[in-house]
């Protein structure tokens, strides 16, 4: 748990450096909505299913496993498990390109219109349940849970750099490896590109079975979807593309349930509560095994309801200043029943009182102190 704490810090610290990067070097505008919802799409949901994922597969190596690759020499087994992954990766990623009900569940991750880092956290909720049945052959195989889990950690390391828009070029790596020149064509929704360079590390599955396109200097790539899930709301962007595939109806009209703050808040001010309930996030993953079952509901639950209430701040809304301030009230409250005193909790804990209560002053400023002020 410590590792995997230490990992996702540093994809945040990763992220945090490229938003750096673009807005100071490359002189462009920080889109905060999008890295917001990148950040905070329901990764608690996500990591729910992710760990169903992990228990179906070691079911599977544990009751239905032919045992062969766990009788091989180690080396051997973690070389296989290396290159066997990424292939059902690439048939997993593929077919969820083409299949309708997986590309409702993929499509989360395509609706991102700017490529960075964060980018590369966003996902379904589901995407762990659709990914098992590709890799259940492992678990036939006799691939050890253990080096599954592993194996496919690194794997989704390497995809996360692919999503960086630093490095443009890889030189002699962009005929081994997915490159962030490689990912970035997939991304793209010209018809040049659409539905290319599905593999997630190694170039040579797209090669292999025809799916490869080289980015081209002369298209502009456009990124995101057609036709995108019209809100910030979690909720609603992981679970209407399924809807409307299931029940075959068109997108209904989402509701909006309160009227608009008169003055609603900046997108950075905003964007710093993210920054807050995301570190909320690490702390869970990483004091988990500390926790037991009501205070792991709760925490569940402000993580989960919190990234609703931050859509609700970022459309205005005034269910999403009060909704905000209420989770930070709850979670101050559950720090103080649960008597923890890890110093990580109780600074994101002040950090999240401190800004509810500043969105609920800002949100009820006179419309003449705004306009005054610039804002």
């Amino acid at each position: 748990m410590a590792n995997l704490f230490l990992g996702i810090l540093l994809l945040f610290v990763l992220v945090i450096a490229e938003l750096l990067y673009i807005h100071f070097v490359e002189k462009e505008p920080i889109p905060w909505r999008e890295v917001m919802f990148n950040l905070n799409s329901g990764h608690v949901m996500t990591w729910v299913c992710r760990g169903l994922e992990i228990a179906g597969f070691d079911y599977v190596v544990r009751h239905l496993s032919l045992g062969w690759v766990g009788g091989w020499p180690v080396v051997a087994q973690w070389v296989f498990t290396l290159l066997a992954w990424d292939l059902c990766f690439y048939w997993m990623h593929r077919l969820h390109h083409k299949y309708p009900l997986l590309w409702a569940v993929h499509v989360v991750h395509h609706e991102g219109e700017h490529f960075s880092l964060s980018l590369g956290i966003r996902n379904s909720w589901y995407s762990s349940l659709t990914s098992l049945p590709f890799f259940v052959p492992l678990a036939v195989l006799g691939v050890p849970t253990e080096q599954f889990v592993l194996i496919g950690a690194l794997h989704y390391f390497v995809q996360f750099y692919n999503h960086n828009r630093v490095v443009k070029k890889s030189g002699w790596l962009e005929h081994v490896l997915v490159t962030p020149s490689h990912h970035r064509v997939h991304h793209a929704s010209n018809p040049e590109y659409r539905d290319r360079n599905c593999g997630g590390t190694f170039a040579m599955w797209d090669r292999w079975f025809g799916t490869f396109q080289e980015e081209r200097g002369d298209i502009e790539i456009r990124y995101g979807v057609a036709h995108r899930t019209p809100s910030d709301n979690p909720v609603w962007a992981n679970n209407l593309p399924v809807l409307r595939h299931v029940l075959r109806c068109p997108a209904p009209r989402l509701p909006t349930w309160t009227r608009r703050d008169p003055t609603p808040l900046p997108d950075p001010l905003v964007a710093l509560g993210g920054f807050v309930l995301f570190g909320v996030l690490i702390d869970y993953i990483a004091t988990q095994a500390t926790r037991g079952g009501a205070e792991e509901f709760t925490l569940f639950g402000i993580l989960l309801l919190g990234t609703v209430a931050i859509a609700g701040l970022f459309e205005g809304r005034r269910w999403g200043s009060r909704s905000w301030l209420i989770l930070a009230a709850t979670l101050a409250a559950f720090t103080a029943w649960a008597g923890r005193t890890d110093a990580a909790l109780i600074a994101l804990t002040t950090a999240f009182l401190a800004h509810a209560l500043l969105t609920i002053w800002w949100t009820r400023r006179p419309q003449a102190e705004v306009v005054g002020s610039g804002v």
